[in-house]
């Protein structure tokens, strides 16, 4: 009866917005799926996306069998703590907080830095393990070499740049002039995507198993992009061991501002007083807008940009010294 009222009243004040039916899908799956499962864990981040799934899940879950759980990687915005606390408020939930197998900080220090992406970051890394000399070779001469990093080779040499793969992330083509600027710069710190590893996927795989959960739901969206939107085909993954739930990914940027504006979704300062676009791991070198959110941080938390340009010092010189000669080989060019 919830989801029909709750339907009744959305349809009944946005009739004409066809956009609205994405939303409605939305709550009709998620009812679906918390009537199956018993052991339901919600992964909360404090972001926008994250806070729809709340509302969402908390309005639907009437006998409150839902847990949430955030993962505390070891560097966070105050901001996002202090909205943690509103949302249990507004909501009458608890939220689990559940620390990183090992935090960013000595993840960085001890496995690499993230540089550019994940993927980028795992195939450099996969690289340098095997003390590669960053040449311009083709892919059957350095195979012959690292016969056992096939992955990575075929990335250095644009190996699948044909077909279906042509202008993809899995050739370092599709980011421009960063193979040149290699070859030119070669990285001097260790590159590593394991801070990801160790603070997200690995603790909520722990996190899974310690509490026998049957479905975890996150917030991810398919219009995010990235390369989870390429791996990942649809809302809903029924598992070997846990299910995977995904209410908002078909949501387009516009239904979440539709929804945020219809269920009067609260934001955390981070949107609201920062000005920030997204929040994610404070500082973290994979942000496009990078240089824009280290100047937001250091005028609204202090201590953490300290903390941020300790942690991804060497990342930060290393993606400055990149973009500065992409500027350049583009200039160069006109």
């Amino acid at each position: 009866m919830q989801i029909k009222i709750l339907i009744e009243e959305y349809m009944e004040d946005f009739k004409d917005n066809i956009k609205n039916f994405t939303i409605i899908d939305a709550f009709t799956k998620a009812e679906s799926v918390i009537k199956k499962y018993s052991r339901i864990a919600v992964s909360v981040s404090g972001g926008k996306d994250s806070d729809i799934v709340v509302d969402l899940i908390s309005s639907l879950d009437k006998d409150k069998k839902c847990r949430y759980v955030w993962f505390d990687t070891g560097i966070e915005y105050r901001a996002t703590i202090k909205h943690l606390e509103y949302l249990e408020n507004r909501y009458g939930i608890t939220i689990e907080r559940y620390r990183a197998i090992k935090p960013i900080p000595k993840t960085c220090k001890d496995d690499g830095q993230p540089f550019l992406n994940k993927f980028v970051s795992e195939m450099i890394d996969t690289l340098q393990r095997h003390n590669f000399k960053w040449e311009d070779k083709s892919y059957e001469e350095l195979i012959q070499e690292y016969p056992k990093i096939k992955g990575a080779i075929s990335w250095w040499t644009n190996h699948r740049e044909c077909g279906s793969f042509k202008n993809s992330m899995f050739n370092i083509s599709y980011n421009k002039y960063l193979k040149e600027f290699i070859i030119q710069n070669p990285p001097k710190f260790r590159i590593s995507k394991k801070c990801c590893t160790y603070a997200k996927k690995k603790v909520s795989l722990k996190y899974i198993k310690d509490n026998n959960i049957e479905c975890m739901v996150t917030g991810l969206r398919k219009s995010e992009g990235g390369i989870r939107s390429v791996k990942i085909k649809t809302c809903f993954d029924s598992g070997k061991d846990v299910a995977s739930y995904r209410p908002l990914f078909w949501l387009s940027n516009e239904d979440e501002v539709e929804y945020i504006k219809i269920f009067d979704i609260k934001n955390s300062d981070c949107y609201t007083k920062y000005g920030m676009k997204r929040t994610g791991c404070a500082g973290c070198p994979y942000n496009r807008n990078l240089e824009k959110d280290l100047k937001v941080i250091e005028e609204n938390e202090p201590l953490l940009y300290i903390a941020c340009n300790a942690i991804f010092k060497d990342s930060y010189d290393y993606t400055r010294k990149y973009r500065d000669f992409c500027k350049k080989k583009k200039g160069d060019r006109t």
